[in-house]
């Protein structure tokens, strides 16, 4: 009896996504931790490793395919024993005078076989038509090879004319809508090949990994036509401009790119935001960062600012507990550790790894396995337990030279910092004007779980953290 492979959850939140591609085929023999496909999920794209083992008979969902549900029926397999892949129905032919005792007619692949049998008889040089099938109407089993090979009997086959590759299909022409798959977008940002100049070999001429790895700059030309073959004709032109409206094309949302629509969306109908800001003189954090990064040298660590402001948050949420919390309908869950999760730009879109424990790590822990997740994520290669959970976030924007800016909260959260770049300016310190770098810190607060007041107490934590930074190290 064959299995079912179904679409995997590779996260809990998924409900379904993109097969982006198989990475084997009918034929196949399958061991469990063989890696079957590479699946788009709602955060990244993941490896599909299989579970049991036997031969691939049937791939039902194509490569390419968008919105397969978790749970669907994506392939089969047949245990050992038991393959059968479903034979295709000959084309009619004259009905041959009857014979006695007639052996069972080939198909269009040769004799009738199972998948291990014509994978054996391949990889050892034997002639299936030579062979006598002992198995339910004939059908050449594995045995029988074996048997063949054992006894040296059989006759070699002759070397299989290699099928003609696929034709690659042309590059797009300029202003024509480029298809290619989440993994080789990412590698062609990488890489800087422009996607324009690449030829896809997927279905329907998707540009997948191995086009984009594969590629040479200077060799993607279109080959001249043949004698007689028609001009090809010429590209679409751009959408018209609408109603004096100015010229546009169309990309196809990515799953990534869905869900932090329908998060983000749900955030600002649904739940009630109110914001705090406040001015954070950042020299005294800058000059011990300055003094641990000469300490952490001859360890290879260098620490950002960012790390110490995750730092300062997850001390501040355990100074201010009230506000390390999430709202969830008829209940208000209080954490008692706080995990951050830190707003990170990959390829595909916003994505937020977690620094579990933040509030008692080290600041050179945090701030290696920052880097660590964060090329991750730009990779994606994140797993779901690196990026799901977290007690509260942390947006930073300053260095893209943004002075101030209010977040959006990541439900169930129950607030996120938002942080821009610290800026030289007037500033009073022990009742004299001097020249400072300020930072300008904004909270954004759920006021379903946490009060302006508490909001507040933590903004004043945060500023007194990072003003009195020696609080961050001991």
């Amino acid at each position: 009896m064959a299995l079912d492979i179904r679409m995997p959850a590779l996260s809990p939140t998924m409900e379904e996504g993109t097969l982006a591609r198989w990475l084997v085929k009918v034929g196949d023999t399958i061991s469990s931790g063989d890696i079957m496909a590479e699946i788009e999920t709602d955060k990244a794209t993941m490896e599909f490793e299989a579970v049991d083992e036997g031969v691939l008979t049937e791939i039902l969902v194509p490569e390419g395919s968008e919105g397969v549900k978790v749970g669907a029926v994506i392939a089969r397999l047949a245990v050992e024993g038991e393959e059968d892949t479903p034979a295709p129905s000959p084309a009619p032919t004259p009905e041959p005078a009857p014979t006695p005792a007639p052996a069972p007619a080939p198909s269009a692949d040769g004799p009738a076989a199972t998948p291990t049998a014509r994978k054996l008889a391949e990889q050892n040089g034997i002639d299936l038509a030579s062979l006598t099938g002992t198995g339910p109407k004939g059908k050449i089993t594995k045995e029988d090879v074996e048997a063949a090979i054992g006894s040296g009997g059989g006759t070699a086959a002759p070397a299989p004319s290699p099928a003609p590759a696929p034709a690659p299909s042309p590059a797009p022409a300029s202003g024509e809508r480029i298809i290619a798959s989440p993994l080789a977008k990412r590698i062609a940002a990488d890489k800087g090949i422009d996607l324009a100049q690449v030829k896809g070999t997927g279905p329907n001429g998707r540009i997948v990994k191995d086009d984009v790895e594969n590629f040479t700059p200077g060799k993607s030309a279109e080959p001249a036509p043949a004698a007689g073959t028609p001009a090809p004709t010429s590209p679409a032109a751009p959408a018209p401009a609408i109603e004096g409206g100015a010229p546009f094309s169309e990309e196809k949302l990515s799953n990534v790119r869905k869900v932090i629509a329908r998060r983000l969306t749900e955030s600002k109908q649904t739940v009630p935001h109110f914001y705090l800001t406040i001015d954070i003189r950042l020299d005294p954090l800058l000059e011990l960062r300055k003094q641990l990064n000469a300490s952490l040298e001859p360890d290879g660590v260098k620490l950002s600012v960012n790390d110490l402001l995750i730092k300062a948050l997850a001390r501040a949420l355990m100074r201010v507990p009230q506000c390390n919390v999430s709202y969830h309908g008829d209940t208000l869950r209080r954490y008692e550790r706080a995990d951050i999760s830190v707003a990170v730009a990959a390829p595909s879109g916003l994505i937020t790894p977690v620094i579990t424990n933040a509030d008692t790590k080290g600041l050179a822990a945090i701030s290696t396995e920052m880097k660590t997740l964060a090329n991750k994520a730009r990779e994606g290669k994140l797993m779901p337990h690196e990026y799901q959970g977290g007690t509260a976030s942390l947006s930073n924007l300053g260095m893209y030279g943004i002075k101030q800016f209010d977040a959006v909260i990541n439900p169930p959260q129950g607030m996120i910092l938002a942080v821009g770049a610290g800026q030289q300016q007037p500033y009073v310190v022990d009742g004299e004007i001097k020249a400072a770098t300020v930072l300008h810190a904004s909270g954004s607060f759920d006021h379903r779980a946490i009060d302006g007041a508490d909001g507040a107490q933590l903004m004043e934590a945060i500023k007194q953290l990072c003003e009195n930074p020696m609080g961050l190290v001991v």
